[in-house]
Order: C-alpha cells, then structure tokens, then sequence
C-alpha cells in the first residue's frame, strides 16, 4: 500500500501506521488503530522520512498537514 497514518499521542514522537489490504477503508483503518480521540492524516508513503535515525525525535505538523482525515475510535 502506498498510504500511510500518521498521528502523534501528547508527548510523544509521531507514530506511523502502515496499512494493510484488509478489507477496510484507510478511514475504517485510522478509526479502528488510532487511539481514541487523537487525530490522523492520510498521507503518502513518500511522505514519510525514509531516514529513521530520529524518529524518536518526529513531530507532526498539523498546520501544514491540512484537516485530519479523522480521529482515532480505539479504546
């Protein structure tokens, strides 16, 4: 899959999601394994650093991500 979710919980890095072909809408997917009452986005794969040698230190910038696609269900 070529999408991947991106959320952030309160003091912590940015979390990515990698989607698998489920039978569920990326929404569905976002919904269902986003933690309750955070927002996503839905981006594209290439948007996501390839470098990973910070990743404990990414932060998301919601402004220059537009609208979240939705908010996390799960509890």
């Amino acid at each position: 899959m070529d999408k991947r979710i991106l959320f952030q919980p309160a003091g912590a890095p940015a979390a990515v999601l990698i989607p698998c072909d489920c039978g569920l809408t990326l929404e569905e997917i976002g919904a269902k394994d986003v933690p309750a009452g955070l927002p996503f986005w839905i981006v594209a794969a290439d948007a996501v650093p390839a470098d990973r040698a910070f990743r404990e230190a990414w932060e998301l910038d919601a402004a220059a991500l537009g609208p979240a696609s939705g908010v996390g269900g799960a509890q």
